[in-house]
């Protein structure tokens, strides 16, 4: 009986300090975003900006003095992050805006309104994404994380670009598109480009269909920074693209799975706090060591290397191209 219990108190130990080795190593990993940078007369737009790591990002730049748009679905709680916000930094120059990324038409509405009423655009962060939901598909016909993550943001920046690029000439200073991956980007194995909305997908109807829809989507997210950044570079326009990996983050994307959610409270001790996962975008933002670099993806606020398929440029390009028709980007709205 001894032995028994002198040995599994043994294992004890040793399985805590393992958990306690890696917490450490979490800690002391943690990218942190040191910039001092201002950003008065800078207008930012941040999509999924109500909760989370989307939230703590547009807290931290409307305390620097930037003018910060919430590009939300929900308008209730888009409202109550703005009060918040505001009483927070100081900072009230901080706007609401409906956007439904799951709906080409409100990307659209959006991208309309913002091209009427705002004359400068400095940065864009597609902070929005939800991830383990049921495989469903929208009005346009896209599933619904494919579109939520990717083809809305895709979508989006096409039809702001022309605004960013004249700001950054007008200014003289580079314009920063930011676009929130992550390394579930290593699920995807391979791309599909004759079924990105996983109707023929061996997955389809399997609780494993969302988690491979999510880790696409980001790795779409990847390649459309790629190409994009490619393409701006070939017509020297001053706007950098970079993607990054924001760490495992304690928020509420639990709400869209439980199997996400209770995964995410057992592990909470290890997982990065809201402000703490909003460390890199923050970063990618506002620092001056990063304004000229593009195409790269950051994780703890340092380049790091995605998938080898994320690392693909002719991957990258046949996505453009594919995302293009199944959004319906019309001649009029392609800068390229």
């Amino acid at each position: 009986m001894f032995p028994f219990l002198f040995s599994f108190q043994n294992s004890v130990i040793v399985i805590l300090i393992f958990l306690l080795t890696i917490k450490l190593y979490l800690e002391i990993t943690k990218g942190v975003c040191k910039s001092t940078k201002r950003l008065d007369g800078k207008t930012i737009i941040i999509t999924g900006a109500n909760t989370g790591i989307g939230k703590e990002t547009a807290l931290d730049l409307a305390s620097r003095g930037g003018r910060i748009i919430l590009a939300c679905r929900d308008l209730k709680k888009a409202s109550v992050a703005k009060d918040d916000i505001g009483q927070k930094s100081g900072n009230y120059n901080v706007l609401v805006k409906k956007l439904d990324l799951a709906s080409l038409a409100s990307v659209r509405q959006f991208a309309e309104d913002i091209l009427k009423n705002e004359p400068k655009l400095h940065i864009l962060i597609n902070n929005a994404g939800c991830g383990g939901i049921k495989q469903q598909y929208t009005q346009d016909g896209l599933e619904n994380q494919m579109q939520s993550n990717h083809f809305g943001h895709f979508l989006l920046t096409n039809l702001l670009l022309g605004l960013m690029i004249r700001t950054a000439e007008k200014e003289q200073e580079n314009a920063r598109i930011i676009n929130v991956s992550s390394d579930a980007n290593h699920l995807c194995r391979s791309l599909n480009f004759e079924d990105l909305n996983f109707v023929r997908d061996r997955t389809a109807g399997t609780f494993l269909a969302p988690y491979k829809i999510y880790g696409t989507s980001k790795l779409c997210n990847i390649l459309f920074s790629i190409e994009l950044a490619n393409k701006l570079e070939l017509h020297g326009r001053a706007v950098t693209v970079n993607s990054l990996h924001p760490g495992a983050v304690y928020t509420e994307f639990g709400r869209f799975s439980s199997i996400v959610s209770t995964i995410m409270t057992i592990l909470v001790s290890f997982l990065k706090t809201p402000k703490e996962g909003a460390q890199t975008t923050i970063y990618l933002a506002v620092a001056d060591e990063v304004a000229n670099v593009t195409a790269q993806y950051f994780r703890d606020c340092k380049i790091a290397k995605p998938s080898k398929l994320a690392q693909d440029s002719g991957m990258a390009k046949k996505l453009w191209d594919v995302s293009e028709t199944l959004v319906r980007l019309e001649s009029y709205e392609k800068f390229f």
